[in-house]
């Protein structure tokens, strides 16, 4: 089972992503967090397999987040999911240390199939 953390400032979002999740055979989402801060809080507590990550959220954002999560869980898959659709916020997320940049507009079965390869 590949356990799967999920990080944006939206409930609806969270949510949504929460029962996308809750579809897949083999993954649940065992935890939510609304920004940052609560995300490194919560995978420290939870241990997920998976962190899907929005860059843009109050408190703590994800450019924030990502080197923090980095050097204090160097293991940890991450899977950026962001509404920002230009090829700059990509690359920069991936040289802070996220596995994947996936835009929101994905297509559902193309990001749990993203959360399972990273997740394995």
């Amino acid at each position: 089972m590949i356990r799967v953390l999920v990080t944006d400032d939206h409930a609806i979002v969270r949510a949504g992503l929460a029962h996308l999740l809750a579809t897949a055979a083999d993954m649940e989402c065992v935890g939510e967090a609304a920004d940052g801060a609560a995300a490194l809080d919560a995978i420290a507590e939870l241990r997920p397999d998976v962190v899907l990550l929005d860059l843009s959220m109050p408190r703590q954002d994800g450019w924030e987040t990502l080197p923090l999560l980095r050097a204090e869980f160097p293991g940890m898959r991450v899977v950026v999911l962001s509404g920002l659709d230009d090829g700059l916020a990509g690359r920069r997320a991936i040289e802070l240390g996220a596995d994947r940049y996936v835009q929101k507009g994905i297509d559902p079965d193309a990001l749990v199939a993203i959360v399972e390869e990273l997740g394995a």
